[in-house]
């Protein structure tokens, strides 16, 4: 009884108000799914990594020197992947709407380390037209591999962000062109101590432009290629001898597949390359980064002493590589690797981080229908700037996953 209780009221929150709008006839339709799933992970590091990312592998997370974070070897135990969602669908003489409200508990930015609610997505589209916090064009969700652990290949554009979108072709084959939040971050480097510095702010006058184009097929799969164009300003507000404003565009290309090799077997790939694009990156450091402007590119000094440093956008590459098979309707595994590799300015410390690479592989067992076990083996790697130190670490996890979906029609008569 108050199961159907529950339902009924759950009925008049979210479908009664769809229909007050609806101009479709005499269609069962589905109107909304609640949907989610419950995940514990247990594992083991062998090595160090930061204690707020201690369930996760993220090359820039690992020590930059000898025992930065205490010893080697640690339990974990985690349920922060656990996820709820609730999405609607209606027709309009406009076409389709859609809505998609999702969150999970993985903490991150102040919240890192910890088990609190995260927003993942708040998102419309009404037609061609969408706007909200979703995946970036630039990114593709399709090339995340069929893994457990919880942050993925580094090397990939990951990124949901606040945007408006215009889809002029949909299905199989698309294209999308976004308009979306600016933001971006710097690396002080050598110079980070310094009271020069801490007059300089960020502007961002102009959004970031994004487009993808996806030509694709349901038997063999897609290529997709994706780009970016973003402005990233700064100003100095600190009154002294020094003008250390400055300006830089920020530019990406994505090219990303997947292909299917029969009906159980897929690879997942990209290759990004671009210059101011660290935070489209699923791991990666900031966008601009410090170069010293005493000396030009032929070793001549450049006599300009209210500016002895500018910013300057920093290269980055990113490739991804991952194989998924399903070995029957109860196994599959996946393996594969992942690599990202920043170009770091003279003006950045020694330790800065300059390569991140990452390895994963599993055997995923599903024991019934919405149920799934997984172990999985997870590798990393991180290299320095220019003092040659690198970090490694090693991890088993054992994952439980239980999944939950709860569907809702209508009937609308005239």
């Amino acid at each position: 009884m108050k199961t159907l209780i529950f339902s009924m009221l759950l009925s008049g929150l979210f479908i009664s108000p769809v229909l007050a709008q609806d101009d479709d006839d005499d269609k069962p339709r589905k109107e909304m799914e609640i949907y989610g799933f419950v995940m514990t992970d247990a594992g083991y590091n062998f090595n160090q990594i930061h204690p707020d990312w201690f369930d996760v592998v993220r090359p820039t997370k690992l020590p930059a020197f000898d025992d930065e974070f205490g010893s080697d070897g640690n339990v974990y135990f985690s349920v922060r992947q656990t996820r709820f969602g609730v999405k609607n669908w209606f027709c309009t003489k406009y076409g389709e709407l859609k809505t998609t409200f999702e969150f999970e508990m993985f903490g991150t930015g102040v919240d890192a380390g910890q088990t609190t609610i995260r927003l993942r997505h708040a998102y419309g589209e009404l037609g061609k037209f969408g706007a909200g916090q979703y995946w970036s064009p630039f990114m593709d969700i399709d090339v995340f591999p069929n893994t457990v652990e919880y942050w993925g290949p580094p090397g990939m554009a990951f990124f949901r962000n606040v945007q408006i979108r215009y889809m002029p072709i949909q299905g199989d084959s698309r294209l999308t062109i976004a308009l979306e939040r600016p933001g971006a971050s710097a690396d002080q480097g050598r110079y980070a101590d310094r009271i020069e510095l801490t007059g300089v702010v960020p502007r961002f006058p102009l959004p970031d432009l994004s487009a993808e184009y996806r030509f694709g097929g349901k038997k063999w799969g897609y290529v997709e290629l994706a780009g970016i164009v973003r402005r990233i300003e700064w100003e100095d507000h600190l009154v002294d001898p020094f003008d250390l404003s400055g300006d830089a565009w920020g530019w990406g290309l994505n090219l990303s597949t997947n292909i299917k090799f029969g009906d159980n077997t897929t690879f997942r790939g990209s290759f990004v390359y671009g210059e101011g694009i660290q935070n489209y990156m699923n791991d990666a450091p900031a966008d601009i980064g410090i170069k010293n402007n005493l000396i030009d590119s032929a070793g001549f000094r450049v006599f300009d002493p209210v500016r002895p440093i500018i910013g300057v956008a920093l290269p980055v590459l990113g490739v991804v590589a991952f194989v998924d098979h399903n070995w029957s309707k109860k196994f599959s595994s996946s393996l594969g690797y992942s690599l990202i590799e920043i170009t770091p300015s003279d003006g950045q410390a020694d330790d800065a981080f300059q390569q991140g690479q990452y390895i994963v592989g599993n055997i995923m067992y599903y024991p019934t229908q919405n149920a799934m076990t997984c172990l999985e083996y997870q590798w990393g790697a991180r290299e320095n700037n220019r003092d040659g130190f690198g970090s490694v670490i090693n991890k088993i996890q054992l994952t439980f996953k239980y999944n939950f979906s709860r569907s809702f029609y209508e009937k609308r008569h005239k």
